[in-house]
Formats: structure tokens, C-alpha cells, sequence
């Protein structure tokens, strides 16, 4: 954080003093700059504090927006005499809020092409349709009986085989040679021609 030098008048002759600068920079009170603090800030600050966080506001949005109405008081102040601080600051935040809210708003309702919706979040699902999930199981239904009719140890082989696993884990698991895994596969490819008749 920056700091700022406050000009203070100490025995008759003035000093410099850094004065550590808030989030928000410095306020004037008088000759010299004091740092914002909770304690020399108006009595009104947490009213209005307490009015945007009713709307919604995260309090670090909330002191933004005091401040720009602040620092629209203070220019209107230059010309024109406010006779009601408050109210004056209570009416600018409420605007500024509002404005806050409509550009935040019209980031919202920009146009977005038709292509980037569906590839952020697709209209069709890209799985299998219905249909295809019908088919696939009914194809596998098949499948399942004619291997059946073969040997049921068959079928088991061939689908394991299938899914993924050697003909070393396959004989390991079933506890039989690996010659044999290879003839149950042999056999069940010779009786699938038939499906495809």
C-alpha cells in the first residue's frame, strides 16, 4: 500500500507525517488528509452499508459504490449547497447500484452462436439413442444363446476374452490351461457366422 503525507502543524511549525492510505485512498478533513478509518468515517457510512447489503451487494461492492456517491457529493458540493448528506448519498448509491446491475445485466443478453451453446452444453446427448441401446441388446440376446447352445463355459470365455482379459488371466482365474481358453475361443468364433446369416 501507498502512503500519503499529512502536513500537521506541531509547536508552530509544520511537519510531514505519512499517513497509510485505505482501500480507498485518503479523505480531506480540513487542512490535511487522514486515512478513511471506521472511526472517522460518517455516522451514516453503515447505514448505507447495511441498505446495500440488503440489495445483495458483497460489502467490498458496497464500499465501492459509497465511495463513487462520496465522491459525487463532493463535486456536487463544489457548486451547489446539499443540504441533506444522507439522503443525497442514500439516493446516488441506489443509482449507482442500479447501474452496477444493468451492465452486469447486458453481458448476460449478448447474442452467442448456436455452436458454442451446443458445444458448452450439447442439445442432443452424443450416447446411443434408444434405438441403438435396443438393438445393441437385442444383438447381444442372440449372441448369448446361440454361445449358450455351444457351452455355457464357451460363452464365458468369449465374453470375458471380450471385455478386456488375456488368455493368461482368463485360465488363471478358471483354473484351467491356457490351451483350453484358446479351443473355448476357437469354437465360439466358429459359431459366430451364424449370427450375421
Amino acid at each position: 500500500m501507498s502512503s500519503s503525507v499529512a502536513l500537521t502543524s506541531c509547536h508552530g511549525r509544520e511537519t510531514r507525517r505519512p499517513v497509510p492510505e485505505s482501500r480507498y485512498g485518503v479523505m480531506r478533513f480540513g487542512p490535511f488528509y487522514v486515512a478513511e478509518t471506521d472511526s472517522n468515517r460518517p455516522e451514516y457510512f453503515a447505514r448505507l452499508l447495511t441498505y446495500l447489503r440488503r440489495k445483495g451487494k458483497s460489502r467490498e461492492d458496497a464500499e465501492d459504490l459509497i465511495q463513487e456517491a462520496m465522491l459525487r457529493l463532493h463535486v456536487y458540493a463544489k457548486d451547489d449547497s446539499v443540504v441533506n448528506k444522507e439522503a443525497f448519498l442514500r439516493r446516488a448509491v441506489h443509482n449507482l447500484a442500479i447501474d452496477q446491475y444493468r451492465r452486469d445485466r447486458s453481458g448476460l443478453r449478448r447474442e452467442v452462436p448456436i455452436e458454442e451453446v451446443n458445444r458448452l452444453s450439447p442439445l442432443m446427448v452424443p450416447g446411443p439413442t434408444p434405438d441403438q441401446i435396443l438393438e445393441n441388446q437385442q444383438r447381444l440376446d442372440c449372441l448369448t444363446a446361440l454361445l449358450d447352445a455351444v457351452n455355457p463355459r464357451t460363452r464365458e470365455i468369449y465374453f470375458a476374452h471380450r471385455s478386456g482379459y488375456t488368455y493368461a488371466e482368463i485360465a488363471d482365474d478358471m483354473d484351467i490351461a491356457e490351451i483350453t481358453i484358446r479351443r473355448h475361443i476357437a469354437r465360439a468364433q466358429a459359431a459366430l457366422p451364424k449370427v450375421n446369416d
